[in-house]
């Protein structure tokens, strides 16, 4: 629980060594620079619907078929087995067509259809002799289609098949139904054998689903039955967002936004969380004993700096350690300590100590998404009493207050970064860049705690003093973030 005052923590850059290291951030001007250079999380995207992106694959289509006087449901399929590059499949074809086609799986290896073609002439040349289907092994001489590796079966047979695999979602991987075929079946021969309305939408959904994530520029919203289908002509692991249904999440890996921690390693982290679960369990209790008169404590708000309603004490509410020192001990806090001499340890001690590092970080990790969701209820609180002022007591106007919601979103966007910081730091090896990298995470961290206890106070707290502490937050984000996000 809160108490009311200012805060005492002061983190210096000094005591880290990094005397010097914001001395360039502090003297930058935002506002007069290319915010492409000068924001690390700068990305340029657009929000399509289905029918803009139907338009542009069909230009692609259009322009492929065109230039190497194909079908277009050959187009598409070479297309789409080579991620939309055009001029990459333009090339391949004018050099040597026969093996595009069967890296694409349009035509049959040679090794592989020789001997079903040699079987299938001397079938042809008795006319009086029916063709067996080799699946339903039914004997008539119509209604038989095939592909490109030349096995024929009946027209019944041919849709069950296609009514089996678009039940199963499969539309741009159906193939050849003989053993080991690997064939592709092209468009317009599905919708030759496709007669049913209902299945030919079906199988026209999930093949434009189908070369919508086959192509790097363009990613589907996650959100819940959304239909927006987001394009960036420079794909890259950055946040943007749906103007649809508001959703935000990483373009390269579709899940929520992670900077600075890669795609592959905030997947292998939320992956070890999700198996760790249990074993975290005991950790994620709202309730801390006050290390002073151990009486049981609530976190009803974000901030890390908690103040015993009790005895009145002042304490961090990660490592329980004393607020009035806390400022020259905050990059101790947030930093894990390796044991050097572990490797000669028993495997027992060695488990022991990978849970320890494991629980360290993701205690903190779990904090701050719980601070998050705290802080939420509090934007609220504040939204709603902003409103009473304005509308029943006249106090200012909607302008007047737009520096406190400005506020907590910028909290909301520094605690965001901060928690993605933890899984970045778990996985790196002990080095000077870690050093460095904690040194930033301590210091990030240090400023969105004293953000967050003005933000709880901001009817007692200066506003110039609050925007400065807006401007260092953010500053020690940006700086953070231009050092080791690496996209």
């Amino acid at each position: 629980m809160s108490g009311q005052g200012e805060s005492d923590m002061d983190y210096s850059d000094d005591e880290a060594g990094y005397g010097d290291y914001y001395a360039e951030a502090d003297t930058y001007d935002l506002e007069q620079v290319d915010i492409s250079k000068s924001d690390p999380e700068y990305f340029e995207f657009e929000c399509l619907s289905v029918e803009e992106v139907e338009r542009l694959l069909n230009e692609s289509v259009e322009m492929l078929s065109n230039s190497l006087k194909i079908t277009p449901a050959l187009a598409k399929v070479l297309l789409h087995t080579h991620k939309w590059a055009i001029q990459e499949v333009t090339d391949k074809y004018r050099s040597d067509s026969q093996a595009l086609l069967v890296e694409s799986q349009i035509e049959p290896r040679p090794e592989s259809s020789t001997s079903h073609r040699r079987q299938q002439r001397s079938l042809r040349s008795n006319s009086n002799v029916p063709l067996i289907c080799a699946v339903c092994v039914e004997a008539t001489n119509e209604g038989y289609f095939r592909l490109a590796c030349g096995h024929s079966f009946c027209s019944l047979c041919w849709v069950m098949h296609f009514q089996v695999q678009i039940s199963q979602g499969v539309s741009t991987g159906i193939t050849c139904m003989a053993p080991g075929c690997e064939v592709l079946a092209t468009e317009d021969f599905a919708l030759k054998i496709i007669t049913l309305p209902d299945l030919r939408k079906k199988y026209q959904q999930f093949t434009f689903q189908d070369y919508v994530k086959s192509h790097p520029q363009l990613r589907f919203c996650p959100g819940p039955n959304c239909q927006v289908i987001v394009r960036a002509k420079l794909p890259k692991a950055k946040k943007c967002f749906c103007q649809s249904c508001k959703t935000a999440f990483c373009f390269n890996c579709g899940i929520d936004y992670h900077a600075p921690t890669d795609c592959v390693t905030v997947k292998k982290w939320l992956t070890k969380c999700a198996d760790d679960s249990e074993t975290a369990n005991y950790i994620s209790a709202h309730t801390k004993d006050c290390p002073k008169c151990h009486i049981c404590i609530e976190k009803n708000g974000g901030c890390n700096h908690m103040q015993c309603y009790s005895c009145k004490h002042d304490f961090c509410w990660m490592c329980l350690g004393d607020w009035k020192t806390h400022g020259s001990e905050y990059y101790e806090c947030s930093r894990y300590k390796d044991n050097p001499n572990i490797a000669n340890e028993s495997a027992h001690a060695q488990a022991r100590e990978a849970l320890k590092k494991y629980l360290h970080y993701y205690e903190r990790w779990e904090n701050h998404s719980k601070s998050l969701k705290l802080e939420e209820q509090h934007f609220k609180k504040v939204s709603k009493k902003i409103t009473g002022k304005v509308m029943n007591s006249g106090s200012g106007t909607w302008i007047d207050w737009q520096y406190l919601l400005d506020a907590s979103n910028l909290l909301a966007k520094c605690r965001y970064t901060l928690q993605y910081t933890y899984p970045y730091a778990y996985y790196m090896e002990p080095s000077s860049r870690k050093e460095l990298f904690e040194y930033q995470q301590a210091s990030l961290e240090a400023e969105i705690e004293n953000l967050s206890w003005k933000i709880e106070r901001a009817e007692s707290t200066d506003r110039g003093d609050l925007e400065n502490q807006m401007d260092v937050a953010e500053k020690r984000r940006l700086t953070l973030l231009k050092d080791f996000l690496n996209v």
